[in-house]
């Protein structure tokens, strides 16, 4: 059986890197490098989503994620 990654879209527009979508990039890059999630994910940063006042926004599989945290992603990725 092959291991599908879930996918987590990072939004990098200037206001949710304003917002700190640089820090939960690395934040959560260093987290999910440690099993029992290494290997789990593939975090792609994005251009704007134009939810600008929400900021950082993130989308994990079909659910999207508003003025996030790392322990948020981490919950909903565990979830999906």
């Amino acid at each position: 059986m092959k291991h599908t990654r879930k996918l987590v879209f990072i939004c990098n527009g200037s206001d949710c890197k304003q917002g700190g979508a640089k820090k939960l990039y690395k934040e959560l890059k260093g987290l999910t490098d440690v099993p029992p999630l290494k290997g789990s994910c593939k975090f792609i940063k994005t251009k704007c989503m134009d939810m600008c006042k929400t900021a950082p926004n993130v989308i994990v599989g079909d659910h999207f994620c508003k003025k996030t945290t790392a322990d948020k992603v981490l919950s909903q990725i565990k979830k999906s």
